[in-house]
Order: C-alpha cells, then sequence, then structure tokens
C-alpha cells in the first residue's frame, strides 16, 4: 500500500554528495574534485542560511560602513558571507584562485590547484533587512595557466561557454541549490534537521510558456526605444488575454530567477540609453545564471547575442539581462533589432 504525498520520499532521501558521486562515475577521469569544491560551497551556503534566520536577534542587519569595488554600501552579511566562502574554499587543494563580487581583485589560493571559482556571495543583499529572499552565485572553471603557478586573470576571463559547472542558493522559505555541469539542472532542499542537501528536483525544465514577467520599468523612458516598443505591447496583450501575465519582481535577482524557472516568465534587467552596459555583473551573475536558465531550456541574452557569448575582459564586467522562454525572449530580440535599424534609416 502507497500513502498519498509519499510517492517521491525516496526520491528526496538522495543527498548531494550521493547524487554528485553517482553521476561522477558516467564521466571518465572523474578525480572528484568538484564533489569536493561542491561540498565547500554547499558547507558554506548551511552556515550563511543559519545566520541569515539568526540576523535580526544577532545584530547581522544593516550595514557595515564600508563600499565595496562596485560602488555599493557592503552589509554586514554581504562581508559575513564572503568571508566564509573564501576561507572554506582558499584551503580546498583543488582551487587555484577565487574571484568574488565583493573583492577587487583576484584571490590566489592553491598553485596546483585545477579550477577557479567565481562567486556572488550574497546576491540581493540590499532586501535582507525586510526578509526579501536572498542568494548566492557560483561558477566553476578550468584554469588555463599551468598547475604550479600562481592563477592569473585570464583563468577567470575564458567567458561563459567555459564553465564547467554552475548554480546559485536560494534562501527563502527553504534553502534550495541548484546546479549545472551541462547535463541539465538538478535542485536541492537543505533539510535542517540532517544538515544534508536532499534532491527535489532531478531535472528541472522551464516551462515553455510564460506566466509572468519580472522586471522594474521605473525608469522605461531611459531604455532604447525598442525595448519600450515591447513593454507598451505587452500592456496591449495582457488586455487581451483571459489569463494575463502577472508581475511579480522582487528585486534580488536569484528569487526572480527561481521563481520563473519553476513558474515560467520573462526577466529583465536591461541597460539604459545613459548607461548601456547595464548593472548585473557578466562573470558572477549572466553567465551562471544565463547557463542555469539554458540548460533548464530557456534562453538568456544581453538582448541581443546569448549572454554565454558576450566576451569578457574585465572581471567586474556589467552586462544587461534578459532571460526566459524561448519564444518570449526571441521576441525581445526581435524588437531591439527592429529598433536599431528604424534609427539607422
Amino acid at each position: 500500500m502507497q500513502a498519498r504525498g509519499f510517492e517521491s520520499l525516496s526520491l528526496r532521501m538522495v543527498t548531494l554528495e550521493q547524487f554528485i558521486v553517482d553521476r561522477q562515475q558516467e564521466f571518465e577521469g572523474a578525480t572528484g574534485a568538484f564533489s569536493k569544491i561542491l561540498r565547500d560551497i554547499s558547507l558554506g551556503a548551511k552556515l550563511v542560511s543559519f545566520y541569515l534566520r539568526r540576523a535580526s536577534l544577532a545584530g547581522l542587519l544593516g550595514e557595515l560602513g564600508l563600499t565595496n569595488i562596485q560602488g555599493e554600501n557592503v552589509q554586514k552579511l554581504d562581508y559575513l558571507a564572503n568571508s566564509l566562502f573564501i576561507q572554506l574554499l582558499s584551503k580546498n587543494p583543488h582551487v587555484a584562485g577565487i574571484a568574488s563580487e565583493e573583492e577587487e581583485n583576484i584571490i590566489c589560493t592553491n598553485p596546483y590547484g585545477k579550477y577557479v571559482v567565481l562567486l556572488d556571495p550574497l546576491d540581493g543583499s540590499s532586501n535582507i533587512d525586510v526578509g526579501v529572499p536572498v542568494g548566492t552565485i557560483f561558477s566553476l572553471y578550468k584554469r588555463v595557466t599551468p598547475q604550479g603557478i600562481s592563477c592569473e586573470e585570464k583563468d577567470f576571463l575564458q567567458g561563459g561557454r567555459a564553465q564547467v559547472a554552475a548554480g546559485y542558493v536560494l534562501y527563502g522559505t527553504s534553502t534550495l541549490l541548484l546546479y549545472t555541469t551541462g547535463q541539465g539542472v538538478h535542485g536541492f532542499a537543505l533539510e535542517p534537521a540532517a544538515g544534508e542537501f536532499l534532491l527535489v528536483y532531478p531535472q528541472l525544465q522551464m516551462p515553455p510558456k510564460s506566466s509572468y514577467y519580472s522586471f522594474n520599468d521605473n525608469q522605461l523612458h531611459e531604455w532604447e526605444g525598442g525595448l519600450q516598443q515591447y513593454v507598451r505591447s505587452l500592456h496591449d496583450q495582457n488586455k487581451s488575454l483571459s489569463s494575463p501575465l502577472s508581475l511579480r519582481y522582487v528585486g534580488s535577482l536569484v528569487a526572480d530567477v527561481h521563481r520563473n524557472l519553476l513558474k515560467g516568465g520573462v526577466f529583465m534587467y536591461p541597460g539604459t540609453v545613459k548607461k548601456p552596459e547595464g548593472k548585473l555583473r557578466l562573470l558572477y551573475e549572466g553567465y551562471p545564471i544565463g547557463w542555469i536558465v539554458e540548460q533548464a531550456g530557456g534562453k538568456a541574452t544581453n538582448g541581443r547575442v546569448p549572454i554565454l557569448d558576450v566576451p569578457a575582459h574585465k572581471i567586474h564586467q556589467r552586462t544587461p539581462l534578459f532571460l526566459g522562454p524561448v519564444e518570449d525572449i526571441d521576441k525581445i530580440t526581435a524588437f531591439l533589432t527592429y529598433n536599431v535599424a528604424v534609427e539607422k534609416v
């Protein structure tokens, strides 16, 4: 006899570590290095999750009184998360270097390490004080410099297609960790009682149709003409639909992306006419999130080309970002391309 609601209990008893070990056997020459790096990232996520739950009581809310390389005020939990991940990964013999959104320069660790790690330690941290979900974003590359010497910036500037793993952690009603190695997107939920991430999404796929759109159109007048036309067409389309798209915008990239991955939706964070480079970071946000969306069956671009094909020139490079179901992103690209053609006439 099978009780209702327990059909997938065995699925949820697969731990993150076991899932990775089982899948490593599929790859020739697997050394276990990736599993050990992801173990450290997951441990950092557990610690950040713990501190986030206690933030109000432990005096961890608010700003630290420092400014990071991005010119942003550093939150106390920004500093804590960044320090935790760097400490954990610096001790990993497989990690040659670390680049963090919070650090001006790369951090070279073990010269004999095979991988470099890029981190956005606490995405959406300005929302912490009001209890909005935040996240951690990470990606891994095999270094291109020889083992035995210190890492260099070119190890981190290989481009989105060179990623060997990418993922994010969402700290919300539950703590979720999703990652890809190019074989689909796999998701895990933290079981606090056991202290383990357990499998909940063996192969996550984004719905092919959007139910939501996620963007802040406060600066609509500053956007390209084609994008303004797209937004107006979206509003006009909603007037005639029996089930119009709903606006859902949190302002934490991981939270907005995660909802749209599960429910189907378009996310946009464009540049403006004055700042066409946008605000989001190509290496720490665009590449890893873009790869996850692609692996889930969606599409991610800078408005014109796939985000993974945008060349990387510096470690804190910024980019516009558009992601969602393929059909919707192609429509946005068409509006932007058409507008360029009109402006050139």
